[in-house]
This record gives structure tokens, sequence and C-alpha cells, in this order.
């Protein structure tokens, strides 16, 4: 028996592009504020400047790579310092949680740099092509005059935003001003075009083309989320006991839902929020705008699509009132992410304000580990890096506190003070000596604690290490 030639079903669709309407309401206009207020922080940050002093760069926000420090207003980063990264780090990662947990995926639909700029490229879409009708007829038709000049007035709009955005990137490691003279004058070292041209496509395209893909399939957050919600977090559901069965209110019988699809058309992730919670819902709040809107004109109670919790549904299909939002905000599971975030950012607070404007590093050096001098004492030699934050030339006193006695001498000079400059680390050799047959020569390890003091003030750090002796081969 010969089978007939048949190929196998495709496991790949084809995107099918989402064209979301225009709708007005209390979210959309959340959403218009958080866009504007992020976009504008992003592009303006790097122009505003702050008066450090002569010696360090006057710009307010600055990841200064060349120079190995993070400026941010009146906080100065050092390498060393980077937990305080860290520490922002895991409260960003916290406040993830703590509003995941509380009101579902409002990062996603408010906040994220893919929303925010997708938004701003949707509104681009609008304004030339129109709303959603005039878009998806403009996609089906063949390529013509119209739809080459629309397209491309668009694509341009969209490639002065993508530089926009690379430009802005940029400035955030170097002083603007001057880059962005370099950049026009061909001047800006390739590393900055480079970058640009990377941030331009990648905003350029995941902004215009990807868009809901980027969430759906390139974030990890929407498989991630399930860990974060239960029962009392509040997400955006449809109230199916009351809005089915759908059709015409004009037929007795049917629900509140008129089957018009507004919720549909609006969604940027292009879903029905009324088949349930799915993986690709934003929480953007859209269709409830959408929903309201109709609601309001048919005469019918506004929420049919609401933000709700599983225990409210329970609820509100036995008849009984839905809990308050501040009942779902403040649980246990919350308060403990609250907690937590608070504690983090107290502890780098007191961190960053009871940190030293000088700092020292007391590396020992191990090859050898001691040498005997000519009269039988013992040194060790260790190399300090003595840095100072401060933004003028400094005089560091280098002194050794020991149980046991050891002097202290510097290689290059009879005095125990160095001058470091401003805002820069500088590295010193010193010796420590131990007479012969002193209890610190002849011990294998003694305790020793270096200290430095910065002349004309009460800084003043310490640095626990090693001294190493030779052992008395006769004990």
């Amino acid at each position: 028996m010969t089978l007939p030639d048949t190929d196998p079903p495709s496991l790949y669709a084809a995107r099918e592009p989402v064209f979301p309407r225009r709708v007005k309401g209390a979210f959309r206009t959340l959403k218009w504020w958080i866009m504007a207020v992020t976009l504008g922080i992003y592009y303006v940050t790097p122009w505003l400047r702050w008066d450090r002093g002569p010696n360090l760069p006057d710009q307010a926000v600055l990841v200064d790579i060349a120079n190995r420090r993070f400026f941010f207003f009146m906080v100065e980063i050092w390498p060393h310092e980077f937990y305080f990264v860290a520490g922002l780090l895991i409260m960003a990662g916290l406040g993830l949680f703590l509003f995941t947990s509380a009101a579902g995926r409002v990062w996603c639909g408010y906040a994220c740099p893919q929303t925010v700029w997708t938004d701003l490229f949707i509104l681009v879409e609008r304004w030339v092509e129109g709303d959603r009708n005039a878009r998806i007829r403009l996609h089906r038709q063949p390529w013509n005059w119209e739809k080459l000049v629309k397209n491309g007035i668009k694509w341009w709009i969209w490639l002065v935003i993508g530089l926009a955005t690379g430009g802005a990137w940029i400035f955030y490691f170097t002083d603007a001003p001057t880059l962005l003279r370099d950049l026009v004058t061909g001047h800006a070292h390739p590393v900055a075009y480079i970058t640009m041209l990377i941030l331009t496509f990648t905003t350029f395209f995941f902004g215009g083309f990807a868009r809901e893909q980027i969430c759906i399939y390139a974030c990890p957050w929407p498989r991630i989320q399930a860990a974060m919600l239960d029962e009392d977090s509040l997400t955006i559901g449809y109230r199916d006991w009351r809005g089915e069965p759908r059709g015409k209110q004009t037929v007795e019988g049917n629900g509140d839902c008129i089957d018009c699809m507004a919720c549909v058309n609006v969604c940027p992730m292009g879903i029905d929020i009324r088949d349930g919670q799915q993986m690709a819902c934003i929480t953007c709040g859209l269709c409830i705008d959408a929903c309201n809107d109709v609601m309001d004109k048919i005469g019918k109670p506004r929420d049919l699509i609401g933000y709700m919790a599983l225990t409210d549904e329970v609820r509100e299909r036995a008849g009984e009132p839905a809990k308050s939002v501040w009942a779902h905000v403040f649980r246990p599971r919350t308060v403990m992410y609250t907690v937590l975030w608070v504690g983090v950012g107290i502890g780098l607070i007191v961190a960053l304000f009871m940190r030293s404007p000088i700092d020292v590093n007391v590396t020992p050096v191990r090859n050898p580990t001691f040498v005997t001098l000519s009269d039988g004492s013992i040194r060790n030699a260790y190399e300090l890096r003595l840095r100072n934050k401060g933004g003028a030339d400094s005089q560091f006193t280098i002194s050794v506190t020991s149980d046991e006695l050891v002097t202290l001498s510097l290689e290059g000079t009879e005095r125990l003070t160095v001058t470091v400059p401003a805002n820069e680390t500088m590295t010193q050799r010193v010796y420590l000596t131990a007479a012969a047959g002193s209890d610190a020569a002849t011990e294998d390890r003694t305790e020793v604690r270096i200290w430095v003091e910065q002349q004309g003030t009460t800084n003043r750090v310490h640095h626990d290490t090693v001294f190493n002796g030779k052992e008395d081969d006769n004990e």
C-alpha cells in the first residue's frame, strides 16, 4: 500500500501583528504619565550638572569606567564599594517581588522599558497611519505609494527615537556635552558609535516589530511570576459569572458582556482576558478602560473586567463583597518583602554615611616571606594601597601597632608620611622589622595592625595583617 505524499504540519506559526485601538481611561492616563516621567528621566539625567569641585566631573550621574568610579549626585562609589551596587540590585529584586505579589505584573504593564518604548512607538504609528482599523487596512493592502510613504515616515521617526535612546545611554558613561560634540564632529571613540548603532537597532526592532514577542518569549519574568502570586494577589480578571452568556442586551438571559471585543482590540498583547489568566497578560489595565467605557454606554455597572484576587472571585460568586484593596496589599507576604526591602535600604544608607573618606588595603609580599638582614633582624615587606577620596591632595601618616616590638619604614623616604593626590589611589611599599632574637623575629606569626591617618583631620583607618618571623630551630 502506498501512502500519499503529505507534508507534516508545521510547528511554526507566523506572527500575527497586533494593532491595539486607542482607548481613554484612568489606566491609560496613568500609563501616559509614567511613560512621560520615565522617558524624561532617561533622556534628561545625563545633562544634569552637580558641582563637586575642580578635580571631579560635574555630571550629576556618571559611570566613569576609565577612573573606575560611579557618581550619583553627592554620592561617589569606588570599585571596592561595589556592595552598594549589589545592595541596589537586591532592593530592585525585592521591589519586583513585592509589587508582583501585591498587584501582579504591574512592572511589566507600566514601567518596563520594553513596555514604555513600545507604547511610544505605537503612539507614533497611530499618528502616522491612524487608529486600529486604518492600520489594519494599510497592513493588508499591497505595497503602493501610500503604504511606502507612511511606513517610511513611521520608520524614520522610530530610527530617530532609537538613535536618541542609544545616544542617551552612552552619555551616562562620559561627559555628555563633550561626547555630543565629538559625535557630531566625528572625533568620538569607535566604541561610542558602535554602541549607539547597536542600541538604535535593538530599540527600533524591539519597539517597532518584536513588541509583545519580547514579553512572551524573550523575557523570563512571565515564567517566574507564578511563584510570586498567591490567592490574594491582585490581577486583572473577567467576572464571567456576571458577563456570561455573552450577547445582545435585547436577548433575555444574556449577561452584561455584549461581546463587542473592545477589551481584545485595545490589548497590546493581542489576548482575550475573558479566556482567563494568561502568561502573556502584562496587567496594563487597558482592557478595564475599554470595558468600563462600554458598560457606561449601555448602562451597566463598571468593572466587568477589573483588578481582583482569587479570593475575591470566590466571594463574589457566592454573593459576598470582595476584600478591600488594602487587605490584599498588606498581608504577611508583602509585609515580609517590605521589611526586607526597607532593611536593605537602611543598611545601605548607614554604610554610606559611615564610610571613611580615606581607605587602605594591605597586601603582604610573600616572595620571599621574610628577609634576614645582616644584623640578624627579620624584615617583612607589604604593599599599601592608599586611597584618598577627597577633592584635594592630602598627607597620610603611616604607623604600626602590635603586642610585639616591630618598627616601620617606608620605601624611598625616611619619613612616615606620604602625599596622596586627590581622588587617587597610590601604592606605597612599607617594611616592618623585628630585632634579632625578639619574640616577633622568632615566632611564625605575629598579629600587627597598620594605621593610616589623614593629617589635619580625625580620619583614621587600619588594616590587620601578619608579621612572619623565623622560627627558632632549637625549640
